[in-house]
């Protein structure tokens, strides 16, 4: 947007005035994760492991059946939203394994 010049008539006619810009809202950083929390979630996996029906599902996906293992996912998480990204990361979880 061009400065305002101060005359009455024009494209950029009105007041000039100093733009002030807002600070951002709280609530545009809801659902971000923080450092802190990625490090707990981290330690947490590490230290209880995974659950059953992710090894289940870890073991579907070894078999090159993703398909069921996304609905077994969504059975027990609810969304098949969820379910996807869940299979995204014990995919990349046995990719890690491998590499190991």
């Amino acid at each position: 947007m061009a400065e305002k010049t101060g005359l009455i008539v024009g494209l950029n006619k009105g007041h000039q005035v100093t733009v002030r810009e807002p600070k951002a809202r709280i609530s545009r950083s809801k659902g971000k994760i923080s450092k802190r929390a990625t490090f707990v979630r981290d330690v947490v996996r590490e230290v209880s492991g995974l659950a059953p029906y992710e090894r289940r599902v870890m073991e579907l996906i070894r078999n090159s059946k993703d398909k069921r293992a996304r609905k077994l996912a969504k059975r027990r998480l609810g969304t098949f939203g969820r379910a996807k990204s869940k299979v995204d990361d014990l995919t990349r979880i046995i990719a890690e394994s491998r590499r190991h």
